[in-house]
């Protein structure tokens, strides 16, 4: 009998012996249970990054390191322990690291970057990528609140994380500034900012949805938090409320504090009678990150009455950018955590992002790989976040230059900023494969435009008939 091109294994949830790693040798099972511990034992420089991992690295790794943080790196580093001891771990969580292991490590690949890593000169950014690759300040209302849907809204409540992902789609707004990118600051005081949004909310009754987020959530007092979801409780037109928090697998020992379930509780149940439902997104790229810890977090806030938890992954080259990792880490979510698989995005075109974006051409593939082998509840949608359009499923392209890496996108709506733009539905929008995934010929023709390459491609299928619309927004094979 011939094997499947996937063969699904139940694999039991691992949490890492912390007490291989020499910085973590004496830690007690409860602090390493403490929220606070673990904050207070993150790693924001070489100098800790050292202290954890001590002479098991080699000093070439610990210079790759410094020099990408002195170089391209969009984010300051910021890794809590629990993260750290995911990486090179082995299948047994007892395998004590090496330079080699954590190089090709998963995790290790976007929440540690090195130099090495990235694609050299130029080639390391696309020449489109944009600090606000998605343009979402361009679409404030009010500071910090995003309206690009109709019917949704995006709440930045802070610029912080418990943890910095290295492919941070607000990396021009999210941590602290690098050598190669001075962060910008929100102007307004927390309470002003947040109350401007309310206000909003309450003025603009087409908006049911509200996605909380920044940042990450779990970086608020809780009852700061809380006051702001009450907040949106209270508005008659808001249906469901969000919650994004990537540290429910960075740092899991959050979510299990107690003041933070019972809280999460009482909001579900104010919720509840009002028919409104809240749900948490987390944000876990690799099957290995889903521990036992993040397993009973996530039950722990099931428990409490969240109405589901959902996991918004990034396609990344090196992490999860086969079938076999896409639906390794789905299955962790689903049958080891009850994360319910929701969204992979594409890697948005940041700078020096290259070496981890794919091609459209690539997530159509991986989605066709995946179908089958999930629950079609659990079984992800891979979607491009398009500039100044929004979410699509990668089969939604309305046109696609494979050689050149050119998409073209239409959309359905109008964002916060179109409202006025009688063209907004007519016009297509556009998207970049990475230039180093190109067939030769591609290669060459972005090589010979050195300033604005499809401008001109761009004006043209904008102008075309509005007719030829309609027939040409499916699928691309």
């Amino acid at each position: 009998m011939l094997e499947q091109p996937y063969e699904y294994t139940a694999r039991p949830l691992v949490e890492p012996d912390w007490r291989r790693l020499p910085g973590f040798a004496g830690v007690t099972e409860e602090q390493w249970r403490s929220a606070q511990w673990q904050r207070v034992n993150c790693v924001k420089n070489l100098r800790q990054l050292r202290g954890v991992y001590g002479d098991l690295l080699e000093e070439s790794f610990y210079a790759d390191v410094e020099a990408d943080q002195a170089g391209r790196a969009t984010m300051s580093l910021l890794l809590p322990p629990q993260m750290l001891n995911t990486m090179a771990a082995g299948g047994n969580g007892t395998a004590v690291p090496t330079t080699a292991a954590m190089l090709a490590d998963p995790v290790r690949r976007y929440m540690l970057p090195v130099a090495s890593d990235r694609l050299p000169g130029a080639a390391a950014s696309h020449p489109y990528a944009a600090r606000d690759s998605l343009h979402e300040h361009e679409m404030w209302t009010v500071e910090g609140l995003t309206h690009r849907y109709p019917t949704k809204v995006l709440a930045e409540l802070l610029s912080t994380c418990p943890q910095y992902c290295g492919h941070c789609t607000r990396m021009d707004l999210v941590g602290n500034s690098t050598p190669a990118v001075p962060k910008l600051k929100f102007d307004l005081k927390p309470v002003d900012r947040q109350a401007a949004m309310l206000a909003y909310l309450r003025a603009t009754p087409g908006v049911r949805d509200v996605v909380v987020s920044g940042g990450d959530v779990a970086n608020l007092p809780f009852k700061n938090l809380a006051a702001f979801v009450s907040g949106l409780l209270e508005i008659d037109s808001i249906r469901d409320i969000r919650l994004a928090s990537k540290a429910l697998m960075g740092l899991p020992q959050h979510w299990l504090q107690p003041e933070v379930i019972d809280g999460m509780g009482a909001l579900a149940q104010t919720a509840r009678a009002r028919g409104v439902s809240i749900a948490v997104h987390t944000h876990v790229n690799a099957a290995q990150s889903v521990t036992p810890l993040v397993a009973e977090a996530t039950r722990a806030l099931l428990a409490a009455g969240v109405r589901d938890v959902r996991n918004q992954g990034v396609l990344l080259e090196g992490v999860n950018a086969t079938a076999g990792q896409l639906l390794d880490l789905c299955f962790a979510l689903a049958d080891g955590a009850s994360i319910t698989p929701y969204y992979f995005y594409m890697c948005d075109m940041i700078p020096s992002a290259e070496h981890w974006r794919v091609s459209l051409d690539r997530a159509q593939t991986l989605q066709h790989d995946i179908m089958g082998y999930l629950p079609g509840f659990a079984t992800p949608r891979i979607v491009c976040d398009v500039p100044y359009v929004g979410k699509r499923w990668v089969h939604q392209v309305a046109e696609y230059d494979r050689e050149r890496g050119i998409s073209y996108w239409t959309k359905n709506y109008r964002t916060g900023i179109e409202r006025s733009d009688e063209a907004a539905l007519d016009r297509r929008y556009v998207y970049y494969d990475p230039i180093h995934t190109l067939p030769a010929e591609g290669r060459a023709w972005w090589a010979q435009r050195s300033v604005d390459p499809v401008a001109a491609d761009a004006r043209a299928v904008a102008s075309r008939a509005v007719a030829s619309r309609t027939a040409s927004a499916g699928p691309v094979g």
